[in-house]
């Protein structure tokens, strides 16, 4: 699938986030190596802590039915819902994806719209990090 489909799929995911106390809408779409599509968004919680962001509960959605294997995630965000900036995942989800995707290959891309974004490897946005070959 191409980036300007999957930024689509990602901007039109913004519907789902539940961010009521931030306003700040994401929306993820993590691509397997396989070909499936998982989606994700953000769902904000009054404990603030239990906050879960839109590209862990992509990967958690994958996980949880027994996918592990992944090639790139698109995500988007904004205040409102407005998309006019890209929206770098976090350092909890940048740790996340250590645990499951190739640092050296796994793409990350953030877009504002299909025609505008950038694309990273997980290791440019989280270098020197720690994962599963750290364990060994």
């Amino acid at each position: 699938m191409e980036n300007k489909e999957l930024i689509r799929m990602a901007i039109d995911g913004l519907q789902y986030s539940y961010a009521p106390y931030s306003n700040f809408n994401v929306s993820a779409v993590l691509v397997a190596k396989n070909g499936t599509i998982f989606t994700g968004c953000n769902i904000e919680n009054a404990g603030y802590t239990p906050t879960n962001c839109a590209e862990r509960t992509a990967i958690f959605k994958a996980v949880s039915e027994g996918v592990k294997e992944f090639e790139k995630i698109v995500i988007v965000g904004g205040k409102n819902r407005k998309v006019e900036s890209l929206t770098a995942p976090c350092g909890v989800c940048r740790q996340v994806m250590m645990e499951f995707c190739n640092p050296k290959t796994f793409k990350i891309v953030l877009a504002k719209s299909e025609d505008k974004y950038k694309e990273f490897t997980l290791e440019e946005l989280l270098p020197l990090g720690f994962g599963p070959e750290d364990l060994k």
